[in-house]
């Protein structure tokens, strides 16, 4: 949001670095989501996404949610309903923009349609005025919306071009304007002006409206080429924050009183409205060759097309000299969208309107055969989660007829050299700075086998608390299981089913990313923290909960505590299991040739183990005395880790030898045989 990305961008902000991402994950632009003019807004931990296309059948505007700028989930329906009660549009709804002010809650759709038949003269003049396309606001309590129109009107605005000579209306075949300047000078002056992608941004206490004019309609003769181009160009218009600051949402937004009836003439009824505009940027007053892509469309086509230019599709932020004072930068789109010369410029101003100027580097970012990226355009600017870096969300195509698609690039600001770089890549790039760390979070502690069957749930979440789309193929959690009894697991994204009908299992949960060409690996976050979890699987032939006296034998199958509070020793005999979890044990635990054992979040006296056959973990458990691990002949290496034992630590004649998986142990009484790291 222009908002809050005014406060973000000074000299010298430094670049992303491994570091300050506090992770190994990466990411790649896979351009898997389609996606158009997107526009991105960071709200409660998530990136919100608004798309022209994407939307279910019933709505207008798809939204893509993601905690880290490119794993995107598309959220179901859409922004705007298709039969909202106030819908004034027709169709043609596109280049949706969202603005969320946090003092009231309120979340704000700015978009642009095409008028309803029976609204078109009201607007235009004429009934039959071929591009009738006005901006709308919808708002919503929810970035994830419904959003629902302020008014079934859209803004009340009506920008006037007094010194046009409306070409149009003399023109008898609508891609053919007149030939020479001197005949389209005799066509009638004026004509109310449609808009298209509309772009909010918020200074110093004023807030402006950028938009595009369409280009349909808007003839303006080239004197170098000697003929007429329709153009499109960017405008921009102050508005009242009276809607911004309305706690019910139900205030429009309304123009600045210095644009009202700014252009009106003599002998403009009482009725007539001519509102006035600012220029920003049109080809005539800052020519750049790689606009002129389309200017010869009409005899390339037989006729079939126009010949055309575009400015669409800005973007303004704002940036803060070494001085102290601003700098301004718009991008833009120019070229049509469906071509491969549709690129991204940049202009540079020292005010909100203006005077801008284009940049000679134009365009920073165009197509890129071997990144196999085409046609690049309309985006956003974003911030990372932290605020130290820049994205450029955009829309693009992975091969030249696909659909439109999502693209995150890092952008570079300057503002000192007045200077934007766009890092386009298809590659391995760092995650944005702040989402990680991330963390691994299941449903519950620990999946208790009932009838042979049981089930666990976990996310994936940034830094935020967002939760990562475990069914995008950019991530996923790799699922594995160490069992000492037969159990299985059947996995979805995010989710398993187990079976079996006896013993204890390990099952293991990785987060792993996917590189650009392919692979998966696991993440960790800095200082090598693995972004995994490990839940007990248990087919209990008991369970405990709260307090019961001891002491307690085990001698078959598998006892399970839960919540458990034992006043006493316990003991587990060959062949038999125990799991503890989030328990107490007053007095000491001894296990004996048993098949499992593990302790995990829990308390206990002291604990010796000796001749385990299967699973053997420690884990987060507070010992009071000393531990003891002889002997044991496990499948996978024993764990002690993170352990609190104010005793001694002493492993001898295992094999594996035991691990703490980077999780050492607090041990009071010293460390010796195979646990004298640990």
């Amino acid at each position: 949001m222009a908002l809050a990305l005014s406060l973000l961008f000074s000299s010298g902000v430094a670049d992303a670095s491994e570091g300050r991402a506090g992770t190994n994950a990466t990411y790649y632009n896979d351009a898997a989501q389609p996606g158009a003019d997107p526009f991105v807004l960071y709200a409660d931990g998530y990136y919100y996404a608004y798309s022209t296309e994407g939307a279910d059948p019933g709505y207008h505007f798809g939204i893509y949610r993601s905690p880290d700028l490119i794993t995107w989930e598309r959220l179901p329906g859409g922004a705007l309903p298709a039969d909202d009660p106030n819908q004034w549009g027709r169709d043609w709804f596109w280049a949706p923009e969202v603005y969320h002010n946090p003092e009231t809650g309120k979340y704000f759709l700015f978009y642009s349609a095409r008028l309803r038949e029976d609204l078109v003269a009201e607007h235009f003049r004429y009934p039959d005025f071929e591009e009738p396309c006005k901006i709308g606001v919808a708002v919503a309590d929810s970035p994830a919306g419904p959003f629902h129109n302020i008014s079934d009107r859209p803004i009340d605005y009506f920008p006037y071009d007094p010194d046009y000579h409306d070409v149009n209306l003399i023109m008898t075949d609508q891609k053919r304007p007149p030939a020479t300047l001197e005949e389209g000078m005799t066509a009638p002056r004026g004509t109310y002006i449609p808009a298209i992608d509309p772009n909010v941004f918020f200074d110093d206490g004023r807030t402006y409206l950028y938009f595009s004019r369409n280009a349909y309609r808007n003839w303006v003769w080239d004197h170098d080429l000697g003929k007429y181009i329709e153009e499109s160009n960017i405008y921009a218009v102050e508005l009242t924050d009276d809607w911004w600051r309305d706690p019910t949402g139900t205030t429009m937004p309304a123009i600045h009183p210095d644009y009202y009836n700014a252009n009106r003439e003599a002998g403009d009824g009482p009725q007539v409205r001519k509102d006035g505009f600012t220029p920003i940027l049109d080809y005539g007053s800052d020519k750049q060759a790689w606009e002129n892509a389309h200017v010869n469309d009409y005899a390339e086509s037989g006729g079939q097309k126009k010949d055309r230019r575009w400015e669409e599709g800005s973007t303004v932020v704002k940036s803060t000299r070494s001085d102290g004072s601003p700098v301004y930068f718009l991008t833009y789109s120019a070229n049509n969208y469906e071509n491969e010369f549709y690129g991204v410029g940049y202009a540079v101003a020292d005010h909100p309107l203006g005077p801008w100027r284009k940049s000679p580097a134009n365009p920073v970012l165009a197509q890129d055969e071997q990144q196999g990226m085409y046609s690049t355009g309309h985006g956003s600017v974003i911030a990372s989660p932290d605020g130290s870096e820049l994205y450029y969300v955009h829309h693009g195509r992975p091969e030249p007829t696909t659909n439109r698609r999502l693209y995150t690039e890092r952008m570079h600001l300057d503002p000192d050299t007045r200077a934007l770089r766009i890092d386009q890549s298809t590659k391995d790039e760092t995650i944005p700075s702040g989402v990680a760390p991330y963390s691994l979070v299941t449903d519950v502690p620990w999946v208790q086998l009932e009838d042979g069957r049981g089930e666990l749930g976990w996310s994936v979440r940034s830094r935020s608390g967002a939760a990562m789309d475990l069914a995008n193929q950019l991530n996923r959690v790799a699922v594995s299981i160490d069992s000492a009894g037969g159990i299985t697991a059947e996995t979805t994204p995010g989710r398993a089913e187990l079976h079996g009908d006896s013993g204890v299992a390990a099952l293991v949960l990785r987060y792993q990313r996917r590189k650009s060409t392919g692979e998966y690996f696991d993440i960790v976050n800095a200082p090598g923290e693995p972004v995994q979890a490990t839940v007990p699987v248990a087919a209990c032939t008991e369970v405990i909960t709260g307090g019961r006296s001891g002491p307690l034998r085990v001698t078959s199958g598998v006892l399970c505590l839960s919540g458990a509070d034992v006043s006493g020793a316990v003991s587990v005999g060959p062949g038999a299991s125990l799991l503890v979890v989030n328990s107490r044990i007053s007095g000491e635990l001894r296990v004996s040739g048993a098949e499992s054992a593990w302790l995990l979040g829990s308390a206990v006296g002291s604990v010796q183990v000796d001749g385990v056959r299967g699973l053997l973990r420690i884990e987060h458990t507070r010992v009071a005395g000393a531990v003891s691990i002889r002997d044991s002949r496990t499948r996978n290496s024993p764990v002690v880790a993170g352990n609190a034992i104010f005793g001694s630590l002493h492993c001898s004649a295992n094999r594996p030898a035991p691990v703490d998986d980077g999780r050492p142990n607090a041990v009071s009484g010293g460390t010796t045989g195979q646990c004298s790291r640990m």
